[in-house]
C-alpha cells in the first residue's frame, strides 16, 4: 500500500461533513504557511493533498457541492503550478492567501460543523 493509499483509506472513513472540515483545515494551513519561505514543501504538500481530498470527496457530494469543489480543485491546480514555478510573490501571494482563507471559511460553513444545538 502506498502512502497515498493509506491517506485515502483513512480520509474516507469519515463522513462528508468531517471531510469538508478537513479540507477547510488544509486550506487554512495553506494560507498560514504560505507567507514563510521555509514552509515551501509544506505548502506544496497541502496543495497536492487538497486536490486529492476533493477527488475522493466528489462522488459523495451533492451536484451543487460537486460544482464548487471542481472550481476549488481548478484553483488549487493553478496555485500549485504557480507555486512550483516561483510565481506566487507579493500581491499574487496575498491574493492566494486571502482566497484560501475564504474557501476555508466557506467549506467549514457548508460542512455544518459550526452549527450548535444550543438554544
Amino acid at each position: 500500500m502506498t502512502r497515498l493509499d493509506a491517506v485515502r483509506e483513512r480520509y474516507m472513513q469519515d463522513g462528508l461533513e468531517i471531510r469538508l472540515g478537513g479540507l477547510a483545515a488544509n486550506l487554512a494551513r495553506l494560507a498560514s504557511f504560505s507567507s514563510r519561505l521555509k514552509n515551501h514543501r509544506s505548502v506544496e504538500y497541502l496543495l497536492e493533498e487538497s486536490k486529492w481530498f476533493i477527488e475522493w470527496m466528489v462522488p459523495d457530494a451533492s451536484p451543487e457541492m460537486q460544482a464548487e469543489l471542481a472550481d476549488l480543485q481548478i484553483q488549487l491546480a493553478v496555485w500549485h503550478r504557480a507555486w512550483q514555478q516561483g510565481k506566487l510573490e507579493g500581491g499574487r501571494l496575498d491574493e492566494m492567501i486571502a482566497q484560501a482563507h475564504a474557501w476555508s471559511d466557506r467549506l467549514l460553513e457548508r460542512s455544518g460543523l459550526l452549527k450548535t444545538d444550543a438554544p
